[in-house]
């Protein structure tokens, strides 16, 4: 499931975050990639230091406070964020994700936005399937969620400069379709109560939601 969510972080903290992250040290991105990916990555992230971890700890709070993301993920463990940058000429090749990482298995792979999409060009999440490219380019404070198992990259930014924060999932629930199914139930759910209240069908729902997840979840 690919899923894009809004404003998980309010404007004015983005801009808070962005300043902030100004007069942070950055070193090689290539440091966090896998044996293969760090040959084609070509980027910076935020050097270990109390201010970027006060940014990341920010970010994480928001994302683990937003329902849409929850419910999406399902969150069992997640990697340390990482703050990156690409300025011009900086890029990041095809590849696909670690399947491990440290003693989280990732499912889902996430991107963060704080640069506004009209402060650089370029620098767009292209995610390969068996039909086309797609291209994700956020505005700023939006978050992407996108199977760990897809080949994707980051297009070369020609000017200005793509600020993110990027992370990774193991879910509790380990197949996407069954994540996707239990997503759509919760969306039925939440409308179905905002719309009729507490009802048969509702209770019916929840059971079944609720029976899934005793089936299908990892504690």
């Amino acid at each position: 499931m690919f899923l894009a969510i809004e404003k998980v972080i309010d404007p004015a903290v983005v801009a808070v975050l962005r300043d902030e992250a100004a007069g942070l040290a950055f070193e090689d991105g290539a440091k966090s990639a896998g044996r293969f990916a760090r040959e084609v990555k070509a980027n910076d992230q935020a050097a270990p230091s109390d201010a970027r971890d006060a940014v990341l700890a920010a970010a994480g709070r928001a994302l683990q406070a937003n329902p849409l993301f929850v419910a999406a993920a399902r969150p069992k463990g997640m990697t340390p964020l990482i703050l990156s940058r690409y300025r011009k000429g900086q890029t990041y090749g095809l590849h696909v994700d670690d399947a491990l990482m440290g003693n989280v298995r990732t499912d889902i792979s996430f991107t963060l936005f704080l640069s506004e999409p009209d402060t650089y060009e370029g620098g767009a999440l292209i995610i390969e399937d068996s039909l086309e490219a797609r291209a994700v380019k956020l505005a700023a404070g939006s978050v992407f969620l996108y199977p760990s198992t897809t080949l994707h990259r980051v297009e070369p930014v020609t000017s200005g400069e793509r600020l993110a924060i990027v992370g990774w999932v193991q879910s509790r629930i380990r197949q996407a379709a069954q994540r996707e199914i239990l997503f759509d139930l919760d969306r039925a759910i939440a409308q179905l109560h905002a719309e009729a209240g507490k009802s048969a069908m509702f209770d019916t729902l929840c059971k079944t939601r609720s029976n899934l997840l005793r089936m299908w979840a990892e504690t």
